[in-house]
Order: structure tokens, then sequence, then C-alpha cells
């Protein structure tokens, strides 16, 4: 019991087990007359990399999320390639080859150019292993030994682990790996598929299993918990479901997250919200109750998933992933917090302040309050405040701002924001169509364009004078107030009143002035 415990105080035992001899699976190969993978849906670049390393003498398999769509029937979007070669062997094999990485050193193998290019991610078989043996694993990394050398346990106080730079073989490589649908191994030139978790029953049962005990992989590496809602939400609409076990420590595992970096947790919360399943992603943190605790602009993105403009930019996200279109993090996000940039600008705009330093105060405040030191990402902050300040610019369609707003970088981002605002009635669907017509007409149309904006601009003109000029009403005077104008009237020789109440005036009388010499003469009038 005493040697049970030293060793799980040092780190030498491992997810699933209790301490002492590790249980890392029994290898089932698995033919494809039974698990059914169609070869056609495997991509040809990955198989070449496989057939490369294998041609050198090393293993080399097609594995993780890859071999879980295969068998589901599905074109994976990505294929990553394990291997028992290390990067720098690897790396020898390609001609356009990069070992990136610190924490868990992987090659990224470069297939074609441009927009064309495709990245195929090779990494090396991970070992189960104390500090002591680090050193002596066959084919490990060069700086193992000095990475190692201030270490006295595999894993911190928490149980998360502090290395993974260290190569074994490929049953410790699969125990490394999270649910045992991505821990299966495909070689596309045998088409076996090496199984050592039952992989291949938990995919046909629709079941997303750890690996071990639950709550001591959420320790090793805590964005495990962020992994398993996404596995989920994409999941979920195959009819894929969380293992009871292992969906019970999520919530009470949160607070590991605050171990991990900020950059990392940006980056995974951004896997949540662009891999094409956001409503599917607000659902299930929502129904495992993890809707808030993950990180703050997350929690901020399920609080407002049901308001009109967020859910809007969330369904066009998704819908521009699953049809293959690019999607940027700053569009997503400012659309998230642009509730609060348009209040702050209102109240400022409400104090009379001038609108565009209102607009950059507010952006500014936003930054400080809602992002912290995300408003340091250079290219996302810069971004996120020029779509935001973009938008009192669509309302001016006169001179030749229409024409510099459309040869921005950034304008197709900022239009289809504004779009999203008129979709939800915050602005005029006409201003949509106006810009819509705008960017892609001919010199002659964006005339024609132009002249319409000028007539609806006087227009608007006319109505707001009008609506601001007093309008003067006579009021009538009381009966009372007649009858003692007429009695007035009377006593002085004057017309009577009218029926208004309004007395005309006395008509003067004209005297013809007496005759005179050379001058003309009238009869006097009497009196």
């Amino acid at each position: 019991m005493i040697k049970k415990f030293i060793d799980k105080l040092l780190g030498k035992s491992t997810p699933g087990t209790s301490g002492g001899k590790p249980h890392f699976g029994k290898r089932e190969e698995v033919p494809a007359s039974v698990h059914g993978i169609n070869p056609e849906l495997v991509d040809r670049r990955a198989a070449d990399v496989v057939h490369t390393l294998k041609d050198a003498g090393f293993e080399a398999y097609i594995v993780g999320g890859a071999v879980r769509d295969l068998l589901l029937g599905l074109r994976p979007k990505d294929f990553d390639v394990a291997t028992n070669a290390t990067p720098e062997q690897v790396k020898a094999l390609f001609r356009r080859a990069f070992i990136i990485g610190k924490r868990f050193r992987i090659v990224h193998v470069v297939h074609g150019r441009g927009r064309e290019h495709e990245v195929i991610e090779v990494s090396t078989f991970r070992a189960y292993l104390d500090n002591s043996a680090a050193g002596q694993v066959s084919g490990n990394e060069k700086t193992s030994k000095a990475q190692l050398s201030g270490m006295q346990h595999a894993v911190d106080a928490s149980g998360r682990v502090l290395r993974d730079n260290v190569w074994g073989p490929q049953d410790e490589d699969a125990t490394r790996r999270d649910f045992t649908v991505n821990a299966m191994y495909y070689d596309p030139e045998t088409q076996v598929v090496v199984d050592y978790h039952k992989g291949i029953q938990d995919a046909k049962k629709k079941t997303l299993r750890m690996i071990g005990d639950p709550a001591t992989r959420y320790r090793e590496d805590p964005v495990r918990i962020i992994r398993a809602v996404r596995f989920a939400a994409k999941l979920s609409q195959l009819g894929f479901f969380i293992e009871a076990k292992t969906a019970a420590p999520l919530v009470q595992s949160q607070t590991l997250l605050a171990d991990v970096p900020q950059s990392r947790m940006f980056d995974e919360m951004l896997k949540l919200l662009q891999t094409g399943h956001a409503i599917a992603t607000i659902e299930q943190l929502r129904k495992l109750g993890m809707a808030k605790g993950i990180y703050p602009l997350l929690d901020v993105a399920v609080e407002r998933a049901d308001s009109p403009f967020v859910k809007a930019a969330l369904v066009d996200t998704d819908r521009r992933v699953n049809e293959g279109k690019p999607v940027a993090p700053s569009f997503l996000l400012a659309c998230v917090l642009w509730e609060d940039v348009r209040k702050g600008w209102e109240d400022r705009m409400g104090r009379r302040e001038h609108a565009l330093p209102a607009l950059q105060d507010s952006i500014d405040e936003v930054f400080e309050r809602r992002i912290g030191d995300v408003s340091g990402r250079g290219k996302l902050a810069a971004d996120m405040r020029e779509i935001w300040v973009m938008q009192p610019r669509f309302e001016k369609r006169v001179g030749n701002t229409p024409f510099g707003m459309v040869m921005q970088p950034r304008f197709r981002a900022g239009f289809d924001f504004m779009r999203l605002r008129a979709d939800i009635g915050e602005v005029e669907e006409a201003l949509a169509e106006w810009w819509q017509d705008f960017q892609t007409a001919d010199d002659e149309r964006r005339e024609d364009l132009l002249d319409q904006a000028r007539e609806e601009q006087k227009a608007r003109l006319k109505a707001q004078q009008q609506a601001q000029q007093p309008v003067v009403r006579r009021v009538p005077k009381k009966p009372a107030a007649r009858a003692a104008a007429t009695a007035d009237a009377a006593a002085a020789d004057l017309p009577e009143p009218a029926e208004d109440g309004s007395v005309p005036k006395k008509r003067r009388r004209r005297r013809r002035k007496p005759g005179g010499a050379g001058g003309d003469t009238a009869p006097a009038i009497s009196e």
C-alpha cells in the first residue's frame, strides 16, 4: 500500500489505474470486412504521408477523429497521422515539413500552396513514464533530460501532466488519448483498424466514453472538459451522448480550467463556437449545467445566445462552416459584444458627445471590461474595432464615401454585420439592399444608386423640417366674450364682431380736399 501511495504521489500511476502496473488495453486488429470503412473517403495526401513513413521503416497510421468519422461514413475535414518516428526523423522525410509546439512537439507536413494547401499533422507515439526513466526511452527527443532536470513529478499537485514530449509504444499512446472513439488507428494500405479500448463498439453504440477514470483524466489536462462538450455537440446530430460516468465529474472539474493559460482557453472557446456546431454547443453547455464558469467571453455568448442578433450570428457561422466558407473570430466576437458597444454609444450620444469619439470610447470600455488582454491580440482587436466603426458610415451614401467603403479590406465583414442588423430590424432593410447593389454594380448603376440616395435624403430632410414647424390654430372666443365685444363695439360705434369673435377693422371715411386753384374739385362728403 505504501509503495502504491508513493508511486501515485510521484506520478507513476496512469489514468484509469489505482497505481502500480498500468493497463494499456488489449490490441485488436479489425479488418475492413468488419469496420466497413470506405477507402475512397481517405484523403490521398494523408495516405501518402503514411506510405512515406512506412517505406522508411516506421510504423504509421491515420489516427483520432478522422478514424471515428470514417467509421461513421463521414468524410473527415482534417487528417492526423501517428508514428513511432521522432519529429526530427519525420521532418527529414518530407520537403515541406515544420516542427511546431513546445508542450507537445508535432510536425506539419504541407501539401500544395496558397488557398489549396493542406496540412497533415504528424505526431509521435507518447509514453507513460516516470522522470527517472524518461532519458532511457529509445528515440526520445534530445532535450528531454534538460527539460525534466528540475522536475520531481510527472504531474503537478492538481494532477495536470507536466510533460508530453516523451515517446513510447503505440499501446501507451492510445491510453494517453481521451475518448475511446478517438483512440483508434487506421492503416490505409492494409485497411486494418487497430483498437485498444473498444472504440469501434462505442462508435456503434454512439457513446462518448473517457479512457480510464474521467476525474483523473480531467485533472491531467483540464481542456478535456471543453473537448467533451465539443465532441458531444458535434456528434449529437448523429445520436451520440456522453456516458454518465464520463459526464458526472464535468461540473465539479470546471475549477481546474483556472490553471490553463488564457491564450489556450481563448483558442478552445473559439473551437466551441466556430466548428460548425455553435448552436448545438450552447445546448450541450446548458444541458450539462456548464452555462457559466468555463471562460468569461463564452459565458456572455451563452447568455445572449437567445437574443435575435447573437442567435442570427451563431446560425450564420454554423452555415458558413458547413458550406466550407471561412469564418473569422473577430466577426463572431463583434456580434456577441455589440450590445455592450451599442448601449455605451447611445448613452454617450445622449450626453451630447460627438458620434465617432463616443463610439470609440464605448469600444475601449468594452475591450477593457469584457476581453481584457485579448484586446491586445493585434489583428483580432483591430478587426473588431473596424467592423463596429464602419456601422455609422453605412448611413452616409453621398459623395465619395460609398466608393471608399467598398475598397476597405474589412468591408465585407462590416457589411455582413450590418446585414444581420437589418435581418433583426435594427436598421432598415432598404439600407442593406442598397449596399448589396452598390458593391456589385458597374459605374453607371452606382451613379443611379447615388442619385437615389440623394433623393431619399432630401425627402427625409423635408419631412423632418415639416415635422419641426409649429402648427398655428385660432381658438374661438367664448360666447360671453363675444357678447361683451359686441356691446363694446356698439358703444364705440364699431362694427359688430364676426361669428368667430374677431372684430373687423372700421373703415375710415376719406374726406375730399377742398377745391383750390389749379386743383381738382370734388363734392364734399356730408357727415
